[in-house]
């Protein structure tokens, strides 16, 4: 098949998960010999990577307007290149998956979470999420969810079924810890918490839930946020020197982090399924995670759930466990990601997927 991914940054993945998503999903179908073009907005030095076409296009660098505008020009260049079938992230996007089906090219919509409760946006943006899962009922000719709570909203809601996909991540921890040694980091000795420094996944309250720990062991707070300067300000503005905030960081060096925390601590609460989440059980970490429907359904038994006002709490309570107790939930951590969220799996149920569409 000739397939086209739009609605992310683009890859190699520098950003987030969608972006994570584009590059592991686009490289396995290159690999099975389909012809995959990825739109990008950040350039990589090259057009083709690991098999996969890279078609680059400018956008609007603008809180509001960057991931529309780029996928508007997109579409109008998918539309003269063509393809047999078109796989759009993120529900913002809904609207423009109607054009190329109505022109004879199937599209499938990756809705994500329910974007419309995150605090950055204002009430314009939140309108504009809001009609865009009305939109994604009947715009393109397939409709993913990555979560099942998310599958049972748009069934609920607007009695729309969507095919449940979910993300995927690697299994096992990697050996190398060289960015350990630049963080000044030790082997299970840090809390570990990745993610777009944004209100609603409350690094803040991270931190500040960690700071009230009698204990020598560090917080890695990684991440960033293109428009959010001030609220990262206050995230980093600490005292404490066992608080470590260096920023996002990709690829070998977040896998390391992962592989070889103390515990990971997930406080996301607007989203469907997180990769920083099922990556961070992948590598086999113990992972504390705020209790939301779609968090409890990827951590399962596998992880320690904690209620907004019971962060601290549960964060001492995995200081004072038995080594014996933190390393079977760390098996079980991995076993459940082997079992449900293979990368493999996942390109099985889109490959099935965009074949059926195309």
């Amino acid at each position: 098949m000739r397939i086209a991914l739009l609605g992310t940054r683009g890859i190699p993945a520098r950003y987030g998960g969608f972006e994570t998503f584009a590059e592991e999903l686009s490289t396995r179908l290159a690999q099975r010999g389909h012809e995959v073009t990825v739109y990008c907005r950040e350039r990589f030095a090259g057009s083709a990577y690991r098999g996969v076409q890279l078609r680059y296009l400018p956008t609007i660098r603008h809180k509001y307007f960057d991931t529309m505008a780029h996928t508007f020009l997109s579409t109008l260049d998918l539309l003269r290149r063509r393809a047999d079938v078109a796989l759009y992230c993120n529900g913002a996007n809904a609207i423009f998956t109607i054009l190329p089906r109505w022109l004879g090219i199937p599209t499938a919509l990756n809705v994500d979470g329910l974007e419309r409760k995150r605090k950055k946006w204002n009430r314009v943006a939140k309108a504009w999420y809001l009609i865009s899962e009305w939109l994604a009922t009947f715009c393109p000719s397939a409709v993913i969810t990555d979560a099942r709570a998310i599958q049972d909203y748009y069934r609920s809601r607007y009695g729309k079924q969507s095919a449940f996909i979910p993300y995927g991540a690697a299994v096992g921890p990697v050996e190398s810890g060289e960015i350990l040694e630049k963080l000044a980091l030790e082997r299970r000795r840090y809390f570990l918490y990745v993610s777009r420094m944004e209100p609603e996944n409350h690094p803040l309250e991270v931190r500040q839930a960690f700071e009230t720990l009698d204990t020598p062991m560090k917080l890695a707070l990684i991440g960033d946020a293109p428009y959010a300067r001030e609220y990262i300000r206050r995230v980093r503005d600490t005292t404490d020197s066992r608080v470590v905030a260096p920023g996002a960081i990709y690829g070998v060096g977040y896998h390391e982090l992962g592989s070889h925390c103390f515990a990971y601590i997930h406080a996301t609460e607007v989203g469907g399924t997180h990769p920083a989440l099922i990556e961070a059980m992948g590598r086999g970490a113990l992972v504390v995670y705020r209790n939301t429907a779609e968090n409890a359904e990827v951590a399962g038994d596998a992880g320690i759930p904690f209620e907004p006002a019971e962060l601290a709490a549960k964060l001492r309570l995995v200081l004072a466990m038995q080594e014996s107790e933190r390393a079977a939930l760390r098996r079980k951590a991995m076993e459940r990601v082997r079992a449900l969220y293979s990368w493999e799996r996942v390109a099985n149920e889109y490959e099935r997927l965009l074949a059926g569409l195309a």
